[in-house]
């Protein structure tokens, strides 16, 4: 018979239905939804924009060079979706709790629980009601412990759990660092004439420089209203400390053979997430005693494709196969955490880890001395001919916190003034995320040492979290008293894009999860 077995899912989320921490381009593949749910079509599935037109271009300051892309390019995306996520996400929860399966939004798990062997034995949920000077409020409710046999982390990329998962379990000590992104988006009501349901656009080049790699993507939506997304990827081993990923994404904006789509237009939404893009060298040993990790979490992300849904999914299909084996069997433990050890192999054997292997030079590639043009000449020669075959592995070269080249040594970027049709500035885009969090309590923004940022940030990157950060968090104030700066935090601000916590050079600042139903409220984002 084996045993019974119960399943629940967490997330921080204040209602399930409001998905108000998902964020995403998102052209996706459905090759795991057709596996998972083949009949998605006929249930209500918002999967509603076929992609019908591909673009891709390289951008100069002034010019704009189209770039084929032909069947088997990574940019080929005829066969799949244009989605807002958060939309997808909603429809999944409701198809999960249709199974009968515990849904538990608005908890944030803050800490992984242990067996007195080491292994996981579940999560708690953290305090709810604590005011900042850690005293318990009239509201206080403490949190909850969730025991499993096996526990299955699915936070996203870079994972507040995963970190200390990592840490005590030595799950990278045989991979790279991993490497990130910061992806920022906006949504965008546009004149109807120029509107294309189903159109697709890609760029690389201009605004940034040739050793910066990043790029943009544009998504024509098909909704009641003439919607578009548009977003501005930047990746985080940039060496220039005044760089501001925020403030590129407005410049892209204004390019000739850009801006045109957005005038006479509105902008309806903004927001930021780090992305993973580390590739198949990145990936951490994936199971331990009482658990695995999933989707972002692990570094999915196929990066020449900018697409991480199918494999996310994917993942969690095989992670749950593998731990229902063995929760499921009468002779397992009943007194420790199960690992799920086949799930590695099972993924291994799978397109995921075929996907990822065959990309896996093409990131990397971008860091050699032709930087922009390497890479895209690597990407033509070995990614569309070898498909991954070459008998060798590029290397991302080091963590990007350790990147970032000494302020002395670099030169200021010069942005041009937010003109508030097409480009805007930082505190009215934070507006339209609806981040919010209870003022009155423990900082989730921690510093590990509170001299480190004016003694080291300051001094020899001239303070770069308020550039890398993409919600005006950071920023450096004169002292009350005295000369001198200091490091002010608006934490308010905060919307958990954990950008801080990746590229601080000196690894000082720690995010951990605030209260549940805490952050953005991004709607279909």
């Amino acid at each position: 018979m084996g045993r019974r077995c119960e399943f629940a899912l967490l997330k921080r989320h204040l209602k399930w239905a409001d998905t108000r921490h998902t964020l995403s381009g998102a052209c996706i593949e459905t090759r795991a939804l057709d596996e998972l749910i083949p009949d998605w079509k006929d249930k209500g599935c918002p999967l509603t924009t076929p992609v019908k037109e591909d673009k891709f271009a390289l951008l100069t300051e002034s010019g704009r060079i189209p770039i084929p892309i032909l069947p088997g390019m990574p940019m080929y995306n005829h066969g799949n979706y244009v989605v807002r996520l958060g939309y997808l996400v909603k429809w999944l929860g409701e198809q999960a709790e249709g199974m009968g399966i515990e849904l538990y939004p608005g908890y944030a798990a803050s800490e992984v629980l242990y067996h007195e062997d080491g292994s996981v034995k579940g999560i708690a949920t953290n305090d709810v009601g604590i005011a900042k000077d850690g005293s318990p409020k009239e509201v206080f409710e403490r949190g909850m412990e969730l025991h499993a046999k096996c526990t299955i982390f699915a936070e996203g990329c870079h994972g507040h759990l995963t970190k200390q998962l990592a840490n005590k379990f030595n799950l990278r000590d045989k991979a790279e660092p991993q490497s990130y992104g910061i992806g920022l988006k906006e949504v965008w009501e546009i004149d109807p004439a120029k509107h294309s349901p189903g159109r697709v656009e890609h760029t690389v080049g201009w605004p940034l420089d040739k050793n910066t790699y990043g790029g943009s993507f544009l998504y024509h939506l098909n909704e009641d209203t003439p919607l578009v997304a548009v977003g501005f990827v930047v990746a985080l081993d940039y060496t220039n400390p005044y760089l501001s990923p925020f403030r590129e994404f407005q410049r892209f904006k204004t390019h000739p053979s850009v801006r045109s789509t957005f005038e006479g237009g509105k902008r309806i939404a903004y927001g930021a997430r780090a992305l993973n893009e580390g590739g198949y060298q990145a990936i951490p040993k994936l199971t331990f005693p009482g658990g695995c990790l999933i989707g972002c979490t692990a570094g999915f992300l196929n990066v020449p494709k900018i697409k991480g849904t199918h494999t996310a999914m994917k993942s969690g299909m095989l992670a749950a196969e593998s731990a229902y084996e063995i929760v499921a069997d009468e002779n397992t433990p009943t007194d420790k955490g199960l690992e799920p050890v086949k799930y590695e192999e099972a993924l291994r054997n799978s397109y995921v880890f075929q996907e990822l292997y065959a990309a896996r030079n093409v990131r990397p590639s971008f860091h050699t001395k032709l930087g922009l043009y390497g890479g895209l000449m690597y990407t033509g020669l070995f990614y569309l001919i070898a498909r991954g075959k070459e008998p060798w592995t590029l290397s991302h070269g080091g963590a990007d916190h350790t990147k970032l080249k000494p302020a002395k040594d670099c030169n200021p970027i010069e942005y041009p003034k937010a003109d508030g049709k097409i480009s805007f500035d930082l505190l009215e885009s934070v507006a339209l995320t609806g981040t919010n969090h209870e003022g009155d309590q423990p900082a989730h923004l921690t510093l590990l040492n509170d001299d480190q940022p004016v003694n080291h940030n300051l001094a020899i990157y001239d303070g770069p979290e308020g550039r890398f950060c993409p919600a005006g968090v950071y920023e450096y104030v004169p002292l009350e008293e005295g000369d001198g700066m200091r490091l002010q935090i608006n934490a308010q601000n905060c919307i958990h894009c954990k950008t801080c916590d990746i590229k601080d050079p000196g690894q000082n600042i720690n995010w951990v999860v605030p209260e549940g139903g805490g952050g953005p409220a991004y709607n279909g984002m």
